[in-house]
């Protein structure tokens, strides 16, 4: 075999460790969503408690990505991804022995920390082994398109894994894996080089308590209201930890998140972009999930399945986003992306209780993915624009932090947004005198996922007007590349 076809074949196994990992990392933020009344009986978990399951998971995950991105940079990426990895093994094994609902709580929260370390080393990785223009591009798409479909494929899988086996094999199916990625990992992997920075404790302690406080607030408001006393302390406490971190950032001599990311409007503005449709995805998961079952009648399994064409759609297109970037740049795409996602949660905005899957769900889940393709497509070389290498793993870490915290932030919000309209739909069939409980429970229900689709396509729509003010090729002399192109060819 000759070198060239060794590196190829070295490069393959290299991509295949890291995005395996990534995508084991984004399944499990809903593998765990159709195992919930599963999980409920077997665990004897109160109909509040029961959403912890899966914030536990994001909210650790969300409040430690910076620290972790961080991390990969002074200790060496692949060391970390390791580490990452394993514990998130070691977590899952914990939750599929858990014995009680505190144990599998606990077990989801360190889940949380194993990929608030390895997924952004995983991204930061792709810098240290794939240094060609050409294969780091495809490294990058690839990437993307296993973050764009995880949660989709979560669906389908914690739905198999449920109705075949038990829920407890949503967690025991990611330490096999997870066990093979860590022995791959030290193979096949290049170590980065290793700084000698500062440990910036103070930084570290304000971001985890600022970012953990703000989506235990929105997650608090939903459940108790926004006046309640610990909701409003939990907003307090987070204003004042995200200042104060702002504020240390701007003077320690090597922050945990360096503020020149920001300099940079092309990267700011794929941060952003990331964030608003990660808030506004999240609610298609969670609200069309629980209409397919509670109203049209499907299955676990059969709503699982209800998800593959977009997921198979996003795959494709993402797969093939360097071309696209190629051919049309990143500006249309981080445009057209948003605005079909919105389009799409307009359209299921519109749902009642005779909207076909054939005729009105299927057709709006693929435009929804050709938005999602889009989109992740686009951001992902364009938020690494012109970050030194060796800071690479601060800047992958912004776009994780972008895309969790924004999911985390807008399930919570648009949670608490239903529940507006579930009440106000209640109160106004009671009064109107409809008798019949069930009646009145699905379609106040309805109007609640409905109103949660609406502020989720306004996320979206606020996506679009970003990439439009944001996103800009760099002036350059002629014969210079832009920042875009320096991007998309490493």
């Amino acid at each position: 075999m000759s070198n060239e076809e060794t590196h190829k074949s070295k490069s393959k196994l290299a991509l295949a460790v890291i995005a395996s990992a990534q995508l084991m990392i984004v399944l499990d933020i809903t593998i765990v969503n159709v195992a919930l009344p599963s999980i409920q009986r077997a665990l004897s978990f109160s109909t509040s408690s029961l959403a912890w399951v899966v914030d536990a998971y994001t909210l650790v995950f969300g409040g430690l990505l910076l620290l972790g991105g961080r991390s990969g940079d002074i200790f060496g990426r692949r060391k970390m991804f390791t580490v990452g990895v394993l514990l998130f093994a070691g977590a899952s094994l914990l939750g599929g022995l858990a014995s009680s609902s505190a144990l599998l709580i606990a077990a989801r929260a360190l889940q949380g920390i194993g990929g608030a370390i390895a997924s952004p080393t995983a991204l930061a990785l792709v810098a240290s082994n794939f240094e060609g223009p050409k294969e780091r591009t495809e490294a990058l798409t690839i990437f993307a398109a296993v973050s764009a479909a995880g949660a989709s494929l979560g669906l389908i899988l914690g739905a198999l894994l449920t109705q075949y086996l038990s829920w407890r094999w949503v967690f025991f199916v990611n330490t096999p894996i997870a066990l093979i990625l860590s022995l791959s990992a030290g193979k096949i992997l290049k170590e980065s080089e290793k700084q000698k920075v500062p440990s910036d404790l103070l930084g570290a302690f304000t971001s985890v308590v600022g970012v953990a406080s703000l989506v235990y607030g929105f997650i608090h408001a939903a459940a108790s209201g926004w006046t309640n006393s610990i909701t409003v302390a939990s907003f307090i406490v987070a204003a004042i930890s995200l200042v104060g971190f702002v504020l240390r950032e701007r003077s320690a001599k090597r922050p945990l998140l360096e503020l020149f990311l920001f300099e940079n409007r092309n990267r700011t503005g794929a941060y952003l972009v990331m964030f608003l449709v990660s808030a506004a995805l999240f609610s298609l998961w969670f609200f069309l999930t629980q209409f397919l079952q509670d109203v049209l009648g499907y299955s676990p399994l059969k709503t699982g399945f209800a998800f593959l064409p977009m997921t198979l759609t996003v795959m494709v297109l993402a797969r093939n986003g360097a071309w696209f970037m190629k051919k049309f740049g990143a500006l249309p795409m981080m445009i057209y992306g948003p605005a079909a996602s919105a389009t799409a949660l307009f359209i299921f905005s519109n749902l009642n209780s005779h909207s076909s899957y054939l005729t009105v769900i299927l057709p709006t889940l693929l435009l929804n993915a050709t938005g999602l393709g889009m989109t992740f497509s686009s951001v992902f070389p364009t938020a690494m624009t012109e970050i030194d290498p060796r800071r690479a793993g601060i800047g992958s870490a912004m776009v994780s932090v972008s895309q969790q915290v924004g999911g985390s932030l807008g399930i919570s919000v648009l949670a608490t947004v239903a529940e507006a309209g579930v009440a106000s739909k209640v109160r106004l069939l009671s009064t109107s005198g409809v008798k019949s409980p069930l009646a009145i429970k699905v379609a106040s229900e309805i109007s609640g996922w409905t109103n949660g689709f609406r502020a989720a396509a306004l996320m979206a729509l606020a996506g679009t007007i970003v990439s439009v003010f944001a996103i800009r090729s760099a002036k350059r002399p002629q014969g210079a590349p832009s920042a875009i192109a320096i991007a998309v060819e490493g």
